[in-house]
């Protein structure tokens, strides 16, 4: 997770402009009344358009913002265009959670845009507050939800296809329940395994795998802080792996440092398998495919240290 203040502050004066200039939006009729349309939906990022687009088929119109598969969602800048897409959308799906807050402020001006906010319909474990990371789209139990939550805010807006959108939901989700199974399996098969990560992008699916987490938790903060880890912690992080204390090590990709490329280089030489994850949608890959590729890979990883 980057740094939440340089996202709360990227681009503000920009989409306050472009929230200005779209309260117009729409076509009319000739009489003046809003004509007949096809739902538009909107995502930050091509991992919830993906959602969206199985759910939505060819009743609606999807389109993501971030679409690179080398993009940094973290480091974003939203233009005036995109502030314009989201205030005229029929629906906005998003990650929230501070991930995407510029999303947050163009909806702020524009309170009658119905929109699926991700991290909102996380569900903590019981006793548990919310949890503080908000990459949501390795929780399999919350892209379930929002499927579903897109289907009923389409059907509102777009009543004749509401049997098609809840249909495609509960395909969307039935496809989903199998890769929580390789989860599962992996829960089972490698209770308690353990492994580092460069960054916490996948955290909910190793909670979900019932992996332990070690990396050291100077280099965590560090990394959440957006700041690099203290040498002493680079050190720490870097013993677990030479020593092969853990059994695998997750690498985000998309975020690559001096630091993360000796953890990679420790790793090689020290035959522990690197487990590649990325922010945003591999080129070719819808979100069910990427889930499922992780998963798969993640599996192959733990069982080299078998």
């Amino acid at each position: 997770m980057r740094s939440t203040a340089i996202r709360a502050v990227m681009g503000l004066s920009a989409l306050a402009l472009a929230a200005g200039l779209t309260a117009c939006g729409g076509d009319k009729s000739p009489g003046g009344a809003p004509a007949a349309q096809t739902p538009t939906v909107v995502a930050s990022t091509d991992v919830w358009g993906s959602v969206a687009q199985a759910v939505a088929g060819d009743h609606a119109k999807v389109t993501s913002i971030i679409t690179s598969a080398s993009a940094d969602p973290h480091s974003f800048e939203a233009s005036p265009s995109n502030a314009a897409d989201i205030a005229d959308a029929s629906l906005v799906v998003y990650n929230g959670g501070g991930y995407d807050h510029w999303v947050d402020d163009v909806l702020a001006g524009h309170k009658g845009v119905a929109s699926v906010n991700a991290y909102s319909l996380l569900k903590p474990p019981p006793g548990e507050s919310q949890p503080a990371n908000e990459h949501v789209f390795y929780d399999l139990a919350t892209a379930r939800a929002v499927a579903s939550s897109i289907a009923d805010k389409l059907a509102q807006d777009d009543p004749q296809h509401a049997a098609d959108y809840k249909s495609n939901a509960e395909t969307f989700n039935r496809k989903a329940d199998a890769i929580a199974q390789t989860e599962n399996a992996i829960r089972t098969t490698h209770p308690g395994a353990a492994v580092v990560a460069t960054e916490p992008v996948a955290h909910y699916l190793l909670v979900a795998a019932g992996l332990t987490d070690k990396t050291p938790a100077g280099f965590a903060s560090a990394v959440e802080q957006d700041t690099d880890p203290a040498p002493v912690d680079v050190a720490a992080m870097l013993d677990l792996i030479k020593s092969r204390q853990i059994a695998a090590v997750v690498f985000n990709e998309q975020t690559i440092t001096e630091v993360t490329k000796q953890v990679q280089a420790a790793a090689q030489s020290a035959g522990v398998p690197v487990v590649s994850v990325t922010e945003t949608l591999p080129d070719g890959k819808d979100y069910l495919t990427w889930q499922r590729d992780t998963a798969d890979r993640l599996t192959t990883a733990l069982q080299q240290n078998r």
